[in-house]
């Protein structure tokens, strides 16, 4: 479990994030939702720990974070799995590489566990006979999956995805929802996923906040979302739906 208590971020005298507290659950899919800009990726930062925050706390099983010394949150960082938002693989190196990187980083492991645990996470996300491709040579869709694949690779507690649909194709995405939850259940990870991607948040949002202009606007799940009175979540909803049927008529 992780929990934000008042958290507020500040950039250069310009308040981002302003008082947010929510809990992100163990077990679940938990998702961060909100326009471009309304400080989603930034609140996702924080709680990873590549932001500081300017005032507020974030706990991991009741740790504080900011209050933790370097050794102890390397430690909560080895725990830690990320799927960036254009998968951040590396271009020199292979498919199989790119999954062994933190356990070479973090593990003791000899070269041949390394490539079981690797080969073990790209059939978790259904990438085979892959290994010895570069990313250059993969699809989008795959380069998600490889990313993902790398983030499990240490068995994470936390698991982080940005984005993880954003560029794909909507039937590319449903499967990179349902693998996320997949993981997050059969680990029992504590996932958040930032999106403002409504079908994702009705497929695999079993907690979900919408930020609105660095405060949390709205808590609740997807079926709690159908029928909120919240203005500013409705319209969120409304102008997600018509982004989309836009982008039908555009590709038709």
């Amino acid at each position: 479990m992780i929990r934000v208590e008042h958290l507020v971020k500040v950039f250069d005298g310009v308040t981002v994030l302003d008082d947010i507290s929510c809990t992100f659950e163990k077990g679940k899919t938990n998702l961060i939702i909100g326009r471009s800009g309304s400080g989603k990726t930034v609140l996702l930062k924080c709680i990873v720990g590549l932001f500081e925050p300017s005032a507020g706390e974030i706990f991991y099983q009741d740790r504080p974070f900011s209050k933790l010394d370097f050794i102890r949150k390397k430690e909560i960082r080895k725990k830690i799995g990320m799927l960036f938002q254009g998968s951040a693989l590396f271009d020199s190196a292979t498919v199989e590489q790119n999954v062994i990187f933190p356990l070479d980083m973090f593990t003791g492991m000899s070269h041949e566990e390394k490539r079981e645990r690797a080969n073990y996470c790209l059939k978790k996300v259904n990438v085979v006979n892959a290994n010895h491709l570069y990313p250059s040579e993969i699809s989008g869709g795959m380069k998600k999956r490889v990313g993902l694949a790398r983030a499990i690779a240490l068995n994470p507690e936390y698991l982080f995805c940005d984005e993880p649909n954003s560029g794909l194709d909507p039937q590319t995405a449903i499967l990179i929802d349902q693998l996320i939850k997949e993981i997050t259940e059969e680990f029992q990870t504590t996932t958040i996923v930032n999106t403002h991607d409504m079908n994702s948040v009705m497929g695999i949002g079993e907690k979900i906040v919408f930020i609105h202009n660095g405060r949390k606007a709205w808590e609740g799940n997807k079926q709690e979302i159908l029928f909120s009175d919240n203005k500013l979540l409705n319209e969120f909803i409304f102008a997600n739906q018509m982004a989309r049927e836009l982008r039908k008529v555009r590709t038709r």
